[in-house]
């Protein structure tokens, strides 16, 4: 793979001793969390580049140093088959992660104190969707949407009421928990009635956009907001679409993208990571060819039988399946908590994380439910028949919890199984 760590060795023994033992984490690790990936030799070559030696505040050929004439042509790049990838009019490649994207989002078609319409977090929305603790909470008023009781669904209907009566400045729709496609075309009927922007979180699901595999917020968005580094399998980071123009306010003096950019920077940023946007430009790169489609497609392949096959083993599912790359877990069905769930299978070295589900009385520091997710099992090649036996696995741990003898016993059928999916073969450490 082209990796050599002798300098970090002698260098920093300490972290070298961090990173070979997160090396082989990874490489023994069944990991289900939903937000994580493993991006490719590429990616990581140009994240680990001397790109990081550069300061490049402002934007190609308009930066507020010298010597930015190569980092221009990388980040004109990012910025270019981003807009290809998703055919959007405008792309900031700039932020450093999806928090910051959301608030230069926010900033660039609201001002504090106006109303927001978002997904609450409990029914699978996102911290920075309106949460109080977070910025977004404090700095604007959220009014939350949720899913319908019965079917565990977005209630679009409610969505409507709820704008109609707060005539909100802003309609977000995207979520971090919630297994189903998202009707953006509907979000953009209501945002239109009552005058809103259209704004979409579509973090965890650009990779299934980019492959088509999920309706299409672009068309009918003003301002798209995603992290790079979830389905998309790109390094961490994030990436802000918009409109040309901004609809509500063309006698302005600035047009929509303008106004995206001065938020990032220098609204909210100083210098960009021009070794992280060089690789965003290979990981959108990467997402244009047409293994990526393949990938996405066993992503949701994957999640549909690991889903299927723990409901034959009696788990509860909310919505009762998925289609996308998620499964959200009602874990107190089978007399637990997301946290006893989670640190049991973790036990194991099956990797999850306990989460919220709809209408939770628990907290979210030990919820109901545990979130389960394909994308990273899918990179290392597993298939449905590896999912039927992750299944199997979870099933027999959940139903003995405190059976650390099991729980060892399967961590190493799960090592045999891994061996089997190299993560990074090639790289050695000592």
């Amino acid at each position: 793979m082209g990796f050599n760590f002798k300098e970090l060795q002698e260098v920093d023994p300490a972290i070298y001793e961090v990173l070979k033992n997160e090396l082989n984490r990874q490489r023994n690790v069944i990991e289900l969390i939903a937000s994580e990936n493993i991006v490719s030799p590429a990616v990581l070559q140009a994240m680990g580049s001397w790109l990081t030696n550069k300061y490049s505040e402002g934007y190609p050929n308009k930066r507020y140093y010298g010597g930015n004439e190569h980092v221009d042509v990388s980040e004109q790049l990012a910025i270019d088959r981003a807009k290809q990838l998703f055919n959007a009019e405008h792309a900031n490649v700039q932020a450093h992660a999806g928090s910051q994207a959301n608030l230069a989002a926010y900033m660039s078609v609201m001002k504090p104190g106006d109303t927001i319409l978002g997904m609450s977090l409990p029914h699978g929305g996102h911290l920075t969707h309106g949460h109080p603790v977070n910025f977004s909470g404090r700095l604007f008023n959220f009014v939350h949407y949720g899913v319908d009781k019965e079917n565990e669904v977005i209630d679009i209907e409610e969505v409507r009421k709820l704008a109609l009566e707060h005539k909100p400045k802003v309609i977000l729709a995207g979520a971090s928990a919630y297994p189903r496609k998202i009707d953006f075309e509907a979000f953009r009927q209501i945002a239109d009635e009552v005058n809103a922007y259209l704004m979409v979180d579509m973090a965890h699901i650009a990779g299934l956009i980019a492959a088509k595999l999920h309706p299409d917020p672009t068309p009918v968005s003003d301002v798209i907001t995603t992290t790079t580094h979830k389905t998309l399998r790109g390094p961490r980071g994030a990436l802000i679409l918009s409109k040309q123009e901004d609809r509500f306010d063309k006698d302005g003096k600035k047009n929509l993208a303008q106004k995206v950019d001065f938020n990032v920077f220098p609204g909210m940023q100083g210098g960009p990571l021009e070794h992280v946007i060089a690789a965003k430009a290979v990981a959108f790169k990467e997402a244009m060819q047409p293994e990526f489609v393949k990938y996405q497609e066993q992503v949701i392949k994957n999640a549909k039988v690991l889903c299927d096959s723990l409901k034959d083993y009696g788990f509860r599912i909310i919505s009762g399946g998925t289609d996308n790359h998620l499964i959200l877990i009602d874990i107190t069905s089978k007399g637990l908590t997301g946290k006893d769930a989670e640190t049991a299978l973790d036990n194991a070295m099956i990797c999850t994380n306990k989460n919220m589900i709809p209408f939770d009385q628990r907290s979210p520091f030990n919820p109901s439910g545990i979130r389960l997710g394909t994308p990273a099992v899918t990179s290392r090649g597993m298939k449905e028949s590896e999912m039927k036996q992750i299944a199997e696995w979870i099933n027999k741990i959940i139903a003995d919890v405190k059976n650390t003898e099991l729980q060892q016993k399967i961590k190493q059928e799960v090592e045999e199984l891994c061996k089997g999916f190299p993560v990074y073969k090639g790289v050695e450490l000592e």
